[in-house]
């Protein structure tokens, strides 16, 4: 009775409590109601279909569920009850989960709502528009090209000029038609008309040179032949005319009649025609998650704020419109609405009160209570309910709970755990690996944290398939592979001659032979002079040929200056190798054939050193050089016998016994010295070495045979063997070469199989292939080494031969000699094709070597049968007669008779081989063809070896067993071992001990070596084992996951507050193992956050449950602080260009008390393109700076362009996703310079197809005969010769130069003559050019009153140039009315900063950042000038005498800093101290206002040298104070800078009263004496200003439509006192 009482009493309490809340929250909601801050960021192009982005989305995993998903959703499609958007994407979800296991169907959920696959849309709606507009005819309605409907460019959004870049957008409907089929040669828009058309055979064989392209991303229908023509359907799954066409074309394609392409297309205005799902997300503008927006308090000391007021009731969105999806203190208010909509205006109130109560203001803390502050966030979250959302909401929110958490009282467990870890790791530092691999935290984006998570789960639903243990997989997914070691080809024989041995030689008895020596300090390049032989040079030549001799010239030459080098030779004939090659290294071929005359010398090479010592045998190849050069007949060009016979008698003569005329008649009668030489030859042969001509191998690495290669290659070793010998790995009595080559060499080299970088590797899932039904490689029977057919083969060499050539029959024998050699670690598979249909003959070897393959594997002699098999085969019928019908008896009786010859049963050949029925084989024949098509991507009829999952095409190349036995070795040692190792430890469960073969490991190996290769991780790890997780670590523990997470997490850092939703997402998506140390800064003194922060992560409440709309996610800031000023940045991931497009209040000065009745500050910013970087190199080069590459597609070649850095080669293009092609420029840069991609071509092919931007590396090389010509060459830039008529500069190809360039460049008109001839005051002249940049409001409205200031004062034409990046919505949208109003031109640029230079945090540095360091890349190349002018500046002069100056030949020209306001001299830093001395006298100029000679700007590289010189001064965060000023005046010794006179810049705060009359322009400096705000400044200091400013509001008013307030109207009084000065002064920086 008394429980229930107290419970009752309980309740009645805690209601009393409730009603009190709201009640107090009515009262205080109309005094001080909560602010919010709301943003969203939108795709440039137009919704896509959710249903079509699930198809791609399942296709990225694995390509045949695309077709699965397809029946699986038109089996299910008229079932459908959906009547939402929220419905539809749970029911495609739900279809889509049907085709994958746990946690993959998790996944797929979350992946989809985050619309990742959008972009891939893009390139098939590219397409979709090409295939129309190659049809002309066929639609009137297209002749405007298609997808030009402007509803279609924006949806619901505002309508802006498209630019070039702003494709995809959606074709529209042809004739009302929403499918159609294209092959190349028609458009086939009814099913009617392709059924005719698949009904007629004639038809079908239609010209191979006009089918469709096809692309790597294409779907082709598995049951497509690669031989069948092309029919590509363009439609969208979810329309009647799809479900039709696709019918029809899987039948069709099923019978190998067509090749059959889906491309998912909805065209614009069959959204009506599609099911209810079906346009789901096409009709709304695409909002995107995965990016950062950040709210940071403001340093308002100079209070830069415009005090004009906000017209109210203006706004693309309803300001009071609320996201309430976001949960506030747990409760997601949107979903108590659903429920109880009677209780709204109740509802509302607590969540008012909820939001004020948990983030109030934040409070000013004392230094004291700051010290601790880590450690008791740390406490916070570890003893939180939820860590990772207690991690979350503290660091995001943390200037409002910076208080309570001052207040804990600390747990000295947490405390010193936390202190103990920061011994082995810095405080503060931030860590994230998955499954063993780091994560950069810098570029971790969500998009790419997905595709990693996706890639790691794939891995693990194959292995768990194949009946891998978990805790084996977990083993194999933390593995981290070898690094990839120096590749060194081991050349140890007894066909190396040494001249010299550094240890033995008397010559070199004085030096010293301790190694320790080594590690002593020595200049750069010196050489070391100890007694080791540590550095072999051996040098592999022909000594018939040039370079070898001349190399023999240069070996002796440092041979006799002592170089501490050992130097040998490897002797070989090119001819014989040649021949060697053609008879396929068969000795008994090639033996005893004629000899030329490298043999010749070769011969008495090895006489001579066998019998007169390796100097003299030297200096025969010396005299041979030499006597060959002095030969007087002109037309001896090659080597004759007589040079030779002649020098080895000089040689000889001296000291020979007998006659050396005799001794040579003698010599080619021996042929032991003739064996001797061949043998040599065939060692370089079989090394691979011959084609590199001449080749210096030192230790086994391969250089060019130069002098200044050897030098390159000791000071490449150098620093290894240091290394060695500093760790003990080294002593005085170790072989060096023995250890190199113990530890990394081979005995082939073969650059096709160890100079391609993983990149241009090409590797394929095989556990894939074999999942599916009736697998391909479960029909192979495997060749072994003789006797080790019951051993483990980690390595398994399939070979794809095709029959019917002479190559692949002899990459077949050479596979069989491979195995006979002798390979304990591999075996051999054979995959047959044949491109001879009635060639029965082929059927029948095929049918004897798998019979033989299947039942004889184990026998000693299988080998030598198969390998004469293959001869016979290749001789008679490759090579010789036509097949006839006789044929097949007579191949029958062979293969008994070499049967029994060999010791196998020849009559159970005859029996297996009495049955000439071929339709078996056939059938087996053509799903090897298939399976080689579809899984392995190889042409009909192509060769190839495919190694563990390594792909070799073979076309054009030669093969040999040596290349296969590097193949083995090099993929066991790369990819295999470690996993080997881990599959061999397994302890099998629910496993048949009877399946437990050494093939069953085999086959297990070759599959997870195969999928792990196509595996994108990083090679680097970390020991987080080592750092304690007791008290102050965050431990989720799944042991069943795929994925287990590491990381080291500072919660009070922008990484804290990156990370903290991406591992919350994680966890909530797939529930992975984790283990997330906190590893706060010990000490602080200061406030580690001074912002708020929110990471957009979507979520199904994105899908309305009202209609079929996408509402898309947002980021919502709950009641923010009212009275702080905060400024809004966007952290987007790094390949994104973005920019505001609605937002009415000032988002760079956001003060929350200002917004009246307004609840919500919303802002839109669209994702207007993608990041296209690279780097550019020239072999044996530095980077080729000033290249110029131009980037289009096929309609329009040039549609953006840029030019080479010199800075790594630098470059970056502003694109979209589509299908590019990137060339070098018309001009000077494709007159010197050719593109290489797959050896040489033009063009390069550039898929952008996700929304990570993309990353080319270009390879370019100098054309024959220009390869001393320079790109950069001053005499072609002469500015007087251009003015002469000299337009062939480097600079000059392109006279309209798309200044898209890095960004892009929106402009109301582009043609200069019309705007002068329409605007204002009849400009002429030469255009002046000024750039300037600004951000905010008020400098917004400072920019235009510099404009209008400029355009009164000067005459001739002006265009500006503005930095878009930071630009408003507003002001894009007043300043094509005013360049029209006022007659000037303009135009936008933007450049993305470089990921590899230091970035800047703070936006106003970064602002300063733009001023100077990317001035010879962002602007276009035919630009020579430009005046950048500060935005607050009010000029009082035609800059027309400006632009003209003669600045001397100096890239820039400043105004010097005026010294005549002497209040002023104690802020004068330049005067005194660092800056004093490194200025030397000259002066320290002002950025406010500078000219900049692009021409000779580029020229001199000035723009690399100020981006070097950034780079090293930037990382000390006590330099570069003023960054944009700070820069130029610390480089101007390198790039000089021209003083401009005094009078050209006046600024009160530095220069006195008595010069203002004769300034010709004013800058509104900020004075750090007085912190005057600038409105006040300027109303007082500049006599024009108001004026100017009412002119310039008027206009902007009339524009927007808007008023000016009555007290606005008229100018300002000018007071000449400072009336206000700030109370805050939070950071003592001033802006110079």
């Amino acid at each position: 009775m008394e429980l229930r009482f107290r419970s009752l009493s309980l309740c009645c309490f805690l209601v009393l409590v409730i009603l009190v809340c709201l009640s107090w929250g009515s009262v205080s909601a109309d005094n001080r109601r909560p602010k919010n801050v709301q943003v969203s960021l939108r795709a440039k192009w137009s919704g896509t279909p959710l249903l079509l982005e699930a198809a791609e989305l399942l296709s990225k995993g694995w390509k045949d569920l695309f077709w699965d998903f397809i029946e699986v959703w038109l089996h299910g499609e008229d079932d459908s009850d959906s009547s939402t958007a929220k419905d539809c994407v749970h029911e495609i979800v739900k279809h889509g989960q049907s085709l994958l296991g746990e946690p993959l169907a998790s996944l797929f959920g979350f992946s989809l709502t985050l619309r990742s696959t959008s972009p891939r849309l893009l390139l098939y709606r590219q397409l979709a528009e090409e295939s129309l507009s190659s049809f002309p005819l066929v639609d009137e309605t297209s002749a405007k090209g298609p997808g030009r409907d402007s509803s279609d460019i924006d949806r619901g959004i505002n309508s802006k000029e498209a630019d070039h870049l702003l494709v995809g957008m959606n074709p529209k409907s042809p004739g009302g038609k929403c499918c159609w089929v294209d092959t190349g040669g028609a458009l086939f828009f009814d099913v009617s008309e392709l059924l005719l058309w698949l009904d007629r055979p004639t038809g079908l064989s239609g010209d191979p040179l006009v089918q469709p392209e096809l692309y790597d991303f294409d779907h082709i229908h598995f049951d497509s032949s690669s031989a069948s023509p092309v029919a590509i359907l363009y439609g969208a799954l979810g329309t009647a005319c799809f479900r039709e066409f696709h019918f029809a074309l899987a039948e069709a394609s099923r019978k190998g009649i067509v090749r059959y392409v889906v491309r998912p297309v909805l065209p614009s205005g069959c959204e009506a025609a599609s099911s209810h799902c079906g346009a789901v997300g096409a009709m709304d503008a695409l909002n995107l998650g995965g990016y950062g927006v950040e709210l940071a308090l403001k340093n308002m000391e100079y209070k830069a704020m415009d005090d004009s007021t906000i017209k109210k009731d203006v706004t693309a969105e309803d300001p009071r419109t609320e996201d309430l999806t976001q949960e506030v203190r747990g409760f997601i208010f949107s979903r108590i609405l659903e429920r109880k909509r009677e209780m709204t205006t109740e509802i509302m109130a607590f969540r008012d009160y909820m939001l004020q109560s948990t983030m109030s203001e934040s409070d000013t803390l004392d230094i004291w209570e700051l010290k601790d502050l880590g450690h008791q966030t740390a406490q916070r979250i570890i003893h939180a309910s939820d860590p990772l959302q207690s991690m979350l909401e503290i660091s995001q929110n943390f200037p409002s709970v910076v208080s309570s958490l001052s207040r804990m009282k600390i747990n000295s467990s947490i405390k010193d755990e936390i202190i103990t870890n920061q011994r082995m790791i810095p405080a503060g530092k931030s860590l994230m690996a998955l499954n063993g691999a780091l994560i950069s935290i810098e570029d971790i984006d969500l998009y790419l944290l997905m595709d990693l998570v996706h890639q790691e789960l794939s891995l693990a639903d194959q292995f768990s398939k194949l009946k891998i243990p978990q805790s084996t997989i977990r083993k194999l997914l933390s593995t981290v592979p070898p690094e990839s070691k120096t590749f060194r080809v081991d050349f140890r024989s007894a066909y190396v001659h040494y001249l010299n041995n550094l240890e033995e030689d008397t010559m070199y008895k004085r030096w010293r032979s301790n190694l320790n020596d080594l590690l002593m300090p020595a200049f750069p390049g010196q050489l070391r002079y100890i007694r080791k032989n540590m550095f072999h040079a051996v040098y592999v030549l022909d000594p018939a040929s040039i370079c070898g001799l001349e190399s023999i010239d240069m070996i002796i030459s440092m041979y006799e200056n002592y170089f501490p080098v050992r130097f040998g030779v490897i002797l070989y004939s090119s001819k014989l190798i040649k021949k060697i090659e053609e008879h396929a290294g068969e000795e008994a071929e090639i033996a005893h054939t004629e000899e030329d005359i490298s043999n010749l010398i070769i011969r008495l090479f090895i006489y001579i050193k066998e019998n007169h010592g390796i100097r003299m045998a030297f200096q025969f190849l010396s005299n041979v050089n030499r006597l060959w050069g002095v030969s007087e007949d002109p037309i001896e060009e090659t080597l004759e016998v007589h040079h030779v016979e002649g020098a080895f008698v000089e040689t000889l003569l001296a000291k020979a016994k007998s006659p050396p005329q005799d001794t040579l008649l003698k010599l080619e009668k021996d042929l032991t010295f003739k064996e001797k030489a061949e043998e040599s030859s065939l060692f370089v042969y079989k090394l691979g070495l011959s084609k590199l001509q001449c080749c210096l191998l030192m230790n086994g690495l391969i250089y060019e045979s130069s002098e200044e290669a050897v030098i390159n290659a000791i000071n490449d070793e150098l620093p290894k063997i240091q290394e060695q010998v500093y760790f003990g790995h080294i002593n005085s009595y170790t072989d060096m070469l023995e250890k190199f080559m113990s530890e990394n060499g081979y005995h082939r080299y073969n650059p096709q199989i160890t100079g391609e970088s993983k990149d241009q590797k090409k590797f394929v899932s095989l556990s894939a292939s074999v999942l599916g039904n009736e697998s391909v490689l479960n029909d192979i029977n495997y060749l072994h080494s003789p006797g080790t057919v019951d051993e483990l083969k980690p390595v398994t060499q399939l070979l794809a031969v095709n029959v019917s050539t002479r190559d692949g029959v002899k990459l077949i024998r050479e596979g069989i000699r491979y195995l006979m050699e002798g390979s304990k670690r591999a075996r051999m598979g054979v995959l047959f094709t044949s491109i001879n249909d009635d060639q029965s003959l082929d059927l029948l070897f095929i049918k004897v070597f798998r019979y033989t393959a299947s039942s004889f594997s184990h026998k000693q002699s299988v080998l030598e049968f198969l390998d004469q098999l293959c001869s016979f085969y290749e001789k008679q019928y490759i090579l010789g007669s036509s097949f006839d019908a006789e044929s097949a008896v007579i191949f029958i009786e062979k293969v008994c008779e070499l049967a029994e010859k060999i010791g196998l049963p020849a009559e159970e050949y005859r029996t297996a081989l009495s049955d000439l029925s071929t339709d078996r084989v056939k059938h087996h024949l053509a799903k090897v063809s298939h399976f080689l098509y579809r899984q392995i991507g190889l042409e009909l009829g192509a060769n190839a070896v495919i190694t563990n999952g390594r792909v070799m095409s073979l076309v054009g190349r030669t093969f040999v067993s040596h290349d296969l036995g590097l193949l083995e070795s090099l993929e066991f040692d790369q990819r295999t071992k470690h996993i080997m190792e881990i599959i061999e430890e397994v302890e099998w469960q629910d496993v048949d001990p009877d399946i437990l073969t050494s093939q069953f490991i085999s086959d297990l190996i070759m599959f997870v070596s195969s999928t792990m290769a196509l595996r994108e991780r990083g090679s680097e790890g970390a020991r987080f084992e080592i750092l304690n997780s007791k008290y102050s670590a965050i431990v989720l523990d799944n042991g069943n996951s795929g994925i287990h997470i590491d990381a080291v997490v500072d919660p009070l850092s922008p990484s804290g507050q990156k990370l903290s939703p991406l591992l919350r997402v994680l966890w909530k998506c797939i529930q992975p193992s984790m283990r997330i140390i906190l590893n706060p800064m010990s000490s602080l003194v200061d406030l580690p956050l001074k912002n708020y922060y929110r990471y957009v992560v979507p979520s199904m409440d994105d899908f309305s449950h009202v209609d079929y709309s996408v509402n898309g996610p947002k980021a919502l800031f709950g009641n923010m602080p009212l009275t702080k000023t905060l400024t809004m940045n966007l952290d987007v991931p790094e390949p994104w260009l973005v920019e505001p497009v609605i937002a009415i209040h000032d988002l760079d000065n956001i003060l929350l008390e200002n917004l009246g009745e307004t609840r919500t500050l919303q802002a839109v910013f669209e994702l207007d393109a993608l990041l296209l970087t690279g780097h550019c190199s020239e072999k044996d080069h530095d980077p080729p700076q000033g290249l110029q590459l131009v980037l289009g597609m096929k309609n329009m070649p040039h549609s953006v362009d840029t030019i080479v850095m010199a800075n790594l080669g630098y470059w970056q293009m502003k694109v979209c996703p589509g299908i590019w092609y990137l060339q070098l420029a018309p001009g000077r840069s494709s007159d010197l310079y050719l593109l290489k991609e797959n050896g040489v071509q033009k063009l390069k092919q550039i898929i952008i197809n996700d929304l990570r931007g993309k990353l080319v590396r270009l390879e370019v090389l100098k054309k024959k005969g220009k390869e001393h010509e320079q790109l950069l060459d001053s005499s072609v830039d002469d500015r007087h010769a251009e003015e002469k008529g000299n337009h062939n500069g480097w600079n000059n190809n392109f006279l309209k130069w798309a200044s898209d360039l890095f960004g892009g460049k929106e402009h109301a008109g582009k043609s200069m003559n019309t705007l002068v001839e329409n605007g204002k005051g009849g400009r002429h002249g030469k255009t002046i050019n000024i750039f300037s940049i600004a951000s905010g409001h008020l400098y917004e409205r400072f920019l235009k009153i510099m404009i209008l200031s400029v355009l009164k004062n000067t005459e001739r034409p002006v265009k500006f140039w503005f930095i878009k990046n930071y630009l408003s919505p507003q002001f894009k949208d007043v300043i094509p009315h005013m360049a029209r109003e006022y007659g000037f031109d303009y135009e936008l640029i933007t450049y993305k900063w470089p990921t590899w230079l230091h970035k800047q945090k703070e936006k106003q540095r970064i602002i300063w950042a733009y001023k100077i360091l990317f001035l010879d890349v962002i602007f276009p190349l035919s630009l020579e000038k430009v005046i950048f002018v500060d935005a607050d500046q009010i000029v009082r002069t035609d800059m027309g005498e400006l632009y003209d100056m003669d600045i001397k030949g100096k890239p820039l020209a400043y105004t010097p800093f005026c010294d005549n306001n002497k209040d002023m001299d104690g802020y004068r830093f330049w005067r005194q101290g660092f800056w004093k001395e490194h200025l030397r006298g000259k002066p320290y100029h002002i950025s406010a206002l500078y000219v900049v000679d692009l021409m000779k700007f580029r020229q001199t590289a000035a723009g690399d040298n100020l981006r070097v010189i950034y780079e090293t001064l930037s990382k000390d965060p006590n330099s570069l104070a003023n960054l944009d000023q700070d820069l130029p005046n610390y480089a101007q010794h390198t790039v000089h800078i021209f003083s401009l006179p005094q009078e050209w810049l006046w600024c009160e705060s530095w220069c006195g009263n008595a010069t203002k009359s004769k300034a010709k322009t004013i800058d509104l400096c900020n004075n750090p004496m007085t912190k005057e705000p600038k409105l006040q400044g300027a109303k007082r200091i500049v006599l024009e200003w108001p004026d100017l400013d009412l002119e310039a509001r008027r206009f902007t008013a009339r524009i927007l439509g808007e008023e000016i307030d009555g007290q606005d109207s008229v100018p300002l009084k000018m007071d000449n006192s400072v009336n206000s000065i700030p109370e805050e002064n939070m950071d003592d920086k001033s802006e110079l």
